[in-house]
């Protein structure tokens, strides 16, 4: 597995940002082959959704000893409650994973993207980012929320700026 850096800044820039005051990083979850979720999805029951496959797991856990690799072995975790995202937060060993409705993928609800994206930028204008902060979510959140689409298991460095206001600094994509 190739990890390279993109965007702005290179990637020991990067990490320092995440372990200063008001940066976080968004992670979109790993591999989890095909598109949407069955018709009958159920939140609760991960049978009835598209999860993680065996590279999908092995990618989660490559990020997290990336994570241990530049100094942060302990972060504030939140996830939606898919179990692929949930998965992808458990597998990174960093720390307890709170789950988070606002991360909730909104794919099959397109009506729910302006008050979710509302909801999880009021909750980030106020949470501490005093420790490292990982919110692991979907694609369609993190366009919303950012204006950037990340690929499988990206992760996403954000500055919040003192107005709450927020913008990508970089990222870490996590397939070759």
């Amino acid at each position: 597995m190739l990890i390279g850096v993109t965007g702005v800044g290179q990637a020991d820039n990067l990490w320092g940002a995440l372990k200063s005051d008001n940066h976080f990083v968004l992670i979109r979850h790993a591999l989890a082959p095909g598109y949407s979720d069955p018709d009958h999805f159920q939140v609760d029951n991960c049978t009835t959704q598209r999860n993680l496959n065996a590279e999908g797991r092995y990618q989660s856990k490559k990020i997290g000893d990336l994570f241990r690799s530049n100094g942060i072995s302990k972060a504030a975790v939140y996830s939606s409650q898919w179990c692929r995202c949930l998965d992808t937060a458990r597998l990174l060993n960093l720390g307890k994973v709170s789950e988070l409705n606002s991360l909730n993928s909104f794919f099959e609800h397109f009506d729910r993207e302006e008050s979710q994206t509302i909801e999880i930028k009021r909750w980030l204008k106020t949470v501490p980012l005093s420790i490292p902060t990982v919110l692991v979510s979907h694609q369609v959140n993190i366009d919303a929320l950012t204006g950037y689409s990340p690929s499988s298991g990206e992760i996403i460095f954000v500055r919040r700026s003192l107005d709450g206001s927020l913008s990508v600094i970089g990222s870490i994509p996590t397939l070759d």
